[in-house]
């Protein structure tokens, strides 16, 4: 079973590109961890990346910091987030990644669970959906310790672009992307709601201006990464929002992608659905009340992720 209180929090970071070193540099910030292990098959990079990272621990809490091109210096790891992979280039979606980065998972998931048994492990890479489904089959762990990102980011995307328009905090939305964490996603707006009302009948709610914001949502990532080659601010503060949920046990409602097992009678596949996070990883799925436009959009995600899980 993962450590409960005698943990030392302690998280491993599986590649250290722009998006792992972002988010260990996110981690540091918030003082979330104790031991942080970087991940690369470069060690001399890696090495410098925890030189230029130590510099600034003065500042910082107190936390060790080791790098390495071996895995068992993740040995009893909290947390093992998966950065590593292709970065999606302009003009490529997710889903094309899906070959390249399903052997770099294929080869990486034995050894975590060697050296690491304990661990929870989230996947960043993408496609996020597929390299999940496949990461949690060849895991063998316990369902809700291997966990994809998912659409957190597009959920929170989603709150920002909602609440420009309804001018409200982000915070006080409660409205999810689910799905694929691609082109396939779709907004839950018949189960969003804004201070205890249906979000569609908040008095400034626009169903233009709603479908604007997801249209926004959705192409953000395309757009990023045509201007300036790559995302890795805002994901990298979700990993750690997603590691100090784990590790503080919070409890938080995040939409991560999980393996369904009869979420609205689908199994097979893994997607964004409302997750409970905490100290076991995901802990608990709900299933939110959908319109039937919504479950067309669900199956649509749901037939289109299964095409590339063959």
């Amino acid at each position: 079973m993962p450590k409960s209180d005698k943990s030392i929090n302690k998280v491993a970071i599986i590649g250290c590109g722009k998006v792992g070193m972002t988010a260990a540099y996110a981690l540091l910030l918030k003082g979330v961890v104790n031991e942080l292990v970087l991940i690369s098959r470069s060690k001399a990079e890696v090495e410098a990346e925890q030189l230029d990272l130590e510099h600034g621990m003065n500042f910082l809490g107190a936390a060790k910091i080791t790098a390495s091109d071996d895995y068992a210096a993740i040995a009893d790891s909290d947390v093992v987030v998966i950065t590593a992979g292709a970065a999606q280039q302009p003009g490529e979606t997710r889903l094309d990644l899906c070959a390249k980065n399903l052997l770099m998972i294929e080869e990486m998931i034995p050894k975590i669970v060697h050296h690491a048994p304990d661990s929870i492990i989230i996947i960043v890479s993408n496609p996020v959906d597929i390299l999940t489904y496949r990461a949690y089959q060849l895991a063998g762990l316990p369902k809700g310790r291997v966990f994809g990102s998912g659409t957190t980011l597009d959920t929170a995307r989603f709150r920002f672009h909602l609440a420009e328009f309804l001018k409200v905090n982000p915070k006080s939305i409660h409205a999810y992307i689910l799905g694929e964490h691609g082109d396939s996603s779709f907004p839950a707006l018949s189960s969003a709601v804004v201070g205890g009302q249906p979000l569609m009948t908040h008095p400034n709610f626009s169903m233009s201006k709603a479908l604007e914001s997801y249209e926004a949502t959705k192409s953000a990532a395309y757009k990023i990464i045509a201007a300036k080659g790559a995302t890795y601010y805002a994901i990298g503060v979700v990993i750690s929002q997603l590691v100090e949920h784990i590790l503080r046990d919070s409890k938080r409602v995040m939409a991560l992608s999980m393996p369904l097992h009869g979420f609205y009678d689908h199994y097979g596949v893994a997607l964004s659905v409302p997750c409970v996070l905490g100290r076991n990883g995901v802990e608990q799925t709900f299933e939110p009340k959908l319109s039937w436009e919504e479950k067309v959009k669900l199956n649509k995600s749901v037939e289109t992720l299964k095409a590339y899980l063959k």
